[in-house]
């Protein structure tokens, strides 16, 4: 028998261990089925010299915007983002546009409308498909211990791979997929959930309601672990629905040069994050070699069911929020609006800042009211409770 001590003044992490060790949780309420328990294109650049061969002139130009030091990472303050500087036009090799949300190289302008799409994490579900795909990926917990994933497709222009399971959403959930302006992609939702998306006449597509055409069952797994779409049927049901399917306003994030080394933060081999239960302890590893940090669950890589490839990301995100247990069923609220504690690993080294969110915005990782630019790539964020403390949810792993 394993014995967890927690404070009594933690009611928080008591309620949510004890629900998620006896079982003793309700299945939410849906329409058809009950749930089991279980900028713009900006990187960083070197200033270039911009000459101009005259017999008596040079001209040269450079500007810059400074930061106030006195700027604290609030709810209230700015971000302040580094102001665009002139470069060389790209070369013929060079991708004439970037991703919003990677900062990849791309052929032609990602003007594609995201999916926001819930998948399940519960161990029955894992190995899940197509998160490679996805440009963004948060974890944060639904009930009973048991975390989600939400994943935000956009850049993606593979629209047969499988991917799933998709499972239900919550109110937070819709907060995190709307942030980036997606369609939400969903099989059922908590009854708070469902209020905000029919009151608010939210932009979805939900399996049990009228968009199960686009969503099919796995007869290899047991339900409610089997259930799968792609983006293809995704997009086609955006037609279908009327729904935009463009978007040139998605928010976008900052980048740094992919071959720019990272001169602040201090060494870390990767982090290992604790959201409630050991079933869903994660890790993220560096690797030098490919510049990027592999998922682990337990001790073992997380991979793709399909293509076997383990999850990757160039940036990893752990941020701390107020979690509020809302019912005896275990239903949460989770406060993704305040700000808070929160640590961004890249290029294998660990900066310490603030994470904030401003209104029809994402969540950004700021330091010093600043905005940290990401690597390119792919970026997990993990979504961890403030109690009894951030720290104890989160291990940082020493370089060995």
């Amino acid at each position: 028998m394993v014995f967890l001590r927690l404070p009594a003044r933690h009611p928080f992490l008591i309620r949510v261990y004890l629900q998620a060790k006896t079982g003793f949780i309700m299945g939410e309420y849906t329409k058809k089925a009950v749930e089991d328990s279980n900028l713009y294109n900006y990187t960083w650049k070197k200033w270039t010299l911009i000459t101009a061969a005259a017999s008596l002139l040079l001209l040269s130009a450079c500007g810059s915007e400074q930061a106030d030091p006195a700027l604290a990472p609030s709810e209230s303050s700015d971000i302040i983002v580094p102001t665009a500087v002139p470069s060389q036009a790209p070369s013929a090799e060079q991708a004439a546009y970037m991703s919003p949300l990677t900062g990849l190289p791309s052929k032609e302008k990602v003007t594609a409308r995201p999916i926001a799409v819930m998948i399940n994490n519960a161990p029955a579900a894992r190995p899940q498909s197509g998160l490679n795909d996805a440009d963004i990926v948060y974890e944060v917990l639904a009930e009973g211990g048991v975390t989600r994933l939400v994943a935000i497709f956009q850049s993606t222009l593979d629209g047969a791979a499988k991917l799933g399971p998709v499972r239900s959403i919550r109110p937070y959930l819709i907060d995190i997929g709307e942030s980036y302006h997606g369609v939400l992609v969903h099989a059922g939702g908590s009854p708070d959930a469902y209020s905000i998306l029919q009151t608010g006449h939210k932009e979805e597509l939900d399996e049990i309601g009228r968009a199960g055409a686009y969503f099919w069952r796995d007869k290899s797994r047991k339900a409610p672990h089997n259930l799968y779409t792609n983006l293809a049927k995704l997009r086609e049901g955006v037609d279908k629905f009327g729904f935009a399917a463009e978007d040139t306003s998605v928010p976008a994030y900052t980048f740094r040069n992919a071959d720019d080394d990272l001169a602040e933060g201090s060494p870390a081999e990767g982090v290992q994050i604790k959201f409630l239960m050991d079933s869903y302890k994660v890790s993220y590893k560096y690797d030098p070699a490919t510049k990027l940090y592999t998922r682990y669950i337990g001790d073992k890589p997380h991979a793709d069911n399909d293509t076997g490839e383990p999850l990757t990301a160039a940036n990893v995100m752990v941020i701390g929020a107020e979690h509020k247990v809302l019912d005896d069923v275990g239903r949460l609220s989770v406060d993704l609006e305040l700000g808070g504690e929160a640590l961004l690993f890249e290029r294998g080294k660990v900066i310490e800042g603030r994470w904030i969110h401003k209104k029809d915005d994402v969540i950004r990782f700021v330091k010093d009211g600043v905005e940290v630019p990401f690597y390119p790539g792919k970026t997990y964020i993990n979504i961890v409770p403030n109690s009894p403390d951030f720290d104890s949810h989160v291990h940082i792993l020493a370089n060995s």
